[in-house]
C-alpha cells in the first residue's frame, strides 16, 4: 500500500514538472547587490533537475559596486545584454527570477518604458526582494561597508561600494518611492492575473543569520530584507491637513493598481543566503508552480495553500510604513515629528512600537521608513482584526525660522497638531494596519511666511 502511494505521487510529479506539455519560457535570472550570476548556480541545477532546458535559462551578471552607477543604468544595461548576450528577440517573451536587488532592476527596467515591456515579462518571481530596500544598505556607504562589501578588483573602482545602488536600497530612499507611484500605485497596472501583466510571486526566509552575521541582523528581516518589505501589494495613505475638517475630505486612500496581488510568502529556515544556496525541495516546488501559473489558475488559493506548507505558524506579524511630510506645493518638511496614540477612558496612550524602529532617509530628510511590531495592535487569532478602540495621529513641524510657520502655530515656529484617525482601524478599504506590507503615508502641511518676510514700505506724508 505505502509503495503504491509513493508511486501515485511520484506520477503526479512527473506530470507537473517532467513531462508538463505546457509551453516554458525562457527564464532569466538576475542576482543581488555585490554578488554575481554565480550566486543562481544552485537555482540553475535545482531548476535543470525539474526538466528545465538548461541553454534556456540566462543569469544576468551586472556591476553594483562602482559608485557612479545607479540601478536605473543596470535596467538599460539588463536590457542590451537580454538580446545580446541572452539571445532573446526584442518581443521574445519570458520568466524572470530574482534576488534582492535584481527586484529594484526589474522594476526599473519594466517601468522605463513599460508598453514595450511588460507584455514580454509573463512570470515574476522574488526571492527575498529588496522592493523596498534594505535596513543594511545605509550602512554599505561607510568605510566598514567598503572593506566588507567594497570591490576587491584593483583598479579605479577600488573599495568602492556602489554608492547611488546603495542610495536607492536605502530604507526609505527616494528611489523606492518614486518607483512605487510608478509599478504599484500608478493608473497603469503592471502585475495582476491577466495575460498582458506578468504573474508575480514573492518569497522570503524567516531566519536571520547565524554567526558574526547575526549582529546586523534586525528583527523581523531574513538578515538583509524586511519581510514586509518584499511584496508587490503596497497601499497608500495621504493625511491631507491643509484641509479644515469643514473643507472636505481629510484622508485619501490610494490602493495597489495591481488589485492587492502579490504578498509575500514566508519560508521557515532560510535567510538571505540560504535561500539562494540552500532552497528547500518546498521553496523550488512551489516556484515550479509559480512559473506555470495561467489566467485559469486561481492565485489566492495559491497563495494560501502555499503559505500552508511554507510559513511558520508563529510568525510574528510587522508592518512597514514609509512617511514623507510635504507641505501645499509638496516641497519636502524635512524637520517633523509623530507620535501615533489611542485614547482610553483616562489619558492618552502612544503606541510605543511605532517609534522604535526608524529610519530617515539620508538624501531627503522628509522621508522616514517606520518597523512596527503589530502584537499588542491585532488581534493575533484574526491579523486583520485590531485590538486598539481608536487612533489618533500627532504631528510637530518646524520650519527653524522665527519667519517661517505653519498653520496654527504657536510663537516658537512650530506648528503642533493632533488629527482622529480612528476610521483608519476599520474602514474596509481604507486600513492603516496591514501585517507584512509596506503603507506609504504622504501627510500635507501648510507653510506660511509671516508678515515680516514681504511687506511695502509705507509712504511718509507730505
Amino acid at each position: 500500500m505505502l509503495l503504491r502511494i509513493v508511486a501515485v505521487k511520484y506520477c503526479r510529479y512527473l506530470r507537473k514538472y517532467m513531462f508538463n506539455s505546457t509551453k516554458r519560457n525562457p527564464i532569466v535570472l538576475i542576482h543581488g547587490y555585490s554578488a554575481s550570476g554565480e550566486s543562481f548556480k544552485v537555482w540553475e541545477q535545482r531548476l535543470s533537475a525539474r526538466g528545465y532546458d538548461v541553454s534556456t535559462i540566462h543569469i544576468c551578471s551586472y556591476v553594483t559596486l562602482t559608485n557612479e552607477v545607479t540601478i536605473k543604468d543596470i535596467a538599460e544595461g539588463f536590457d542590451r545584454a537580454l538580446s545580446v548576450d541572452g539571445r532573446l528577440k526584442e518581443d521574445e517573451e519570458f520568466d524572470a527570477i530574482v534576488h534582492s536587488t535584481g527586484m529594484l532592476v526589474i522594476r526599473a527596467w519594466l517601468t522605463a518604458y513599460s508598453n514595450q515591456r511588460k507584455n514580454r515579462l509573463k512570470h515574476l518571481i522574488g526571492l527575498a526582494p529588496a522592493t523596498f530596500g534594505s535596513p543594511l544598505a545605509h550602512k554599505g556607504r561607510s568605510w566598514l561597508g567598503a572593506m566588507f562589501k567594497g570591490n576587491k578588483e584593483f583598479g579605479p573602482d577600488f573599495l568602492e561600494a556602489g554608492d547611488l545602488v546603495l542610495d536607492g536600497l536605502e530604507l526609505g530612499s527616494r528611489f523606492t518611492w518614486d518607483l512605487a507611484h510608478k509599478d504599484l500605485l500608478g493608473s497603469e497596472t503592471y502585475y495582476g492575473t491577466k495575460t498582458d501583466t506578468p504573474y508575480a510571486f514573492t518569497f522570503c526566509g524567516t531566519n536571520p543569520y547565524s554567526g558574526l552575521a547575526r549582529f546586523v541582523s534586525d528583527p523581523g528581516t531574513d538578515g538583509t530584507v524586511r519581510w514586509a518589505g518584499c511584496a508587490l501589494n503596497t497601499r497608500k495613505i495621504v493625511l491631507d491637513l491643509t484641509k479644515q475638517p469643514h473643507q472636505g475630505q481629510r484622508i485619501d486612500f490610494d490602493g495597489s493598481s495591481n488589485g492587492g496581488i502579490a504578498p509575500t510568502v514566508l519560508v521557515k529556515g532560510l535567510n538571505h543566503n540560504t535561500i539562494m544556496s540552500n532552497p528547500s525541495t518546498e521553496l523550488v516546488d512551489a516556484v515550479c508552480e509559480a512559473l506555470q501559473f495561467s489566467e485559469t489558475d486561481n492565485i489566492w488559493e495559491w497563495y494560501a495553500k502555499t503559505s500552508e506548507k511554507l510559513t511558520p505558524k508563529d510568525i510574528t506579524p510587522w508592518q512597514q510604513f514609509v512617511v514623507r511630510v510635504v507641505d501645499e506645493r509638496d516641497d519636502p518638511i524635512p524637520d517633523y515629528h509623530i507620535q501615533i496614540y489611542t485614547q482610553g477612558s483616562d489619558d492618552f496612550q502612544a503606541i510605543e512600537s511605532f517609534g522604535v524602529n526608524v529610519h530617515t532617509y539620508s538624501g531627503d530628510k522628509s522621508l522616514r521608513c517606520f518597523y512596527v511590531n503589530l502584537n499588542g495592535i491585532l488581534n493575533p487569532d484574526n491579523l486583520q482584526q485590531t485590538m486598539l478602540p481608536n487612533l489618533i495621529i500627532r504631528v510637530i513641524a518646524s520650519s527653524g525660522s522665527q519667519l517661517i510657520d505653519y498653520l496654527g502655530v504657536n510663537n516658537s515656529g512650530q506648528w503642533d497638531a493632533q488629527m482622529n484617525i480612528s476610521s483608519l482601524l476599520r474602514d474596509s478599504k481604507i486600513k492603516l494596519f496591514w501585517p507584512f506590507t509596506t503603507t506609504l503615508i504622504e501627510l500635507k502641511l501648510n507653510r506660511e511666511p509671516r508678515p515680516e518676510v514681504a511687506k511695502f514700505l509705507q509712504r511718509m506724508a507730505k
